[in-house]
C-alpha cells in the first residue's frame, strides 16, 4: 500500500509540474527571454502557492546565489516531501530538484570523533 501511495505522489508531482511547463510555454512574447530552458519556471507566487497548498510544503532554509538569485528548500515534515527553487530578481522562479523522504541532519561540534 505504501508504494502506491510513492506512486499516487510521484503521479501528482508529474502532473504538477507539467501544468507549470504548460504555463511557462504559453507566457507572453514580452516574458520569453526570461524562460529557462529545460526548467519549470512561473511567477514565484504561483510556485509558493501550489508548494505550500497542493504539497504542504514550507520554507526550510534559503540563501543568496550568483547574480543575486535566492535559492530556497521547501520541505514538508508530513509527507517527506522537499523542492529546491530559485528566485531571479525579475520575480520568475524555477523548479531546480524535488524528491522524498527529507531527513534532517545534525551537524558534529567541532573538534568531537566521528
Amino acid at each position: 500500500m505504501k508504494i502506491w501511495a510513492m506512486n499516487r505522489f510521484a503521479i501528482k508531482r508529474f502532473a504538477f509540474c507539467v501544468g507549470l511547463g504548460l504555463a511557462a510555454v504559453t507566457t507572453s512574447q514580452a516574458n520569453a527571454q526570461n524562460q529557462r530552458v529545460n526548467m519549470l519556471c512561473a511567477e514565484r507566487d504561483i510556485i509558493v502557492r501550489e508548494l505550500t497548498g497542493r504539497y504542504g510544503e514550507q520554507v526550510y532554509g534559503m540563501g543568496l546565489a550568483h547574480q543575486n538569485r535566492i535559492v530556497e528548500v521547501y520541505v514538508s515534515e508530513e509527507t517527506g516531501s522537499w523542492t529546491i527553487t530559485v528566485t531571479s530578481a525579475d520575480g520568475t522562479t524555477c523548479l531546480m530538484a524535488a524528491g522524498q523522504h527529507f531527513a534532517q541532519i545534525t551537524p558534529e561540534a567541532p573538534g568531537e570523533d566521528l
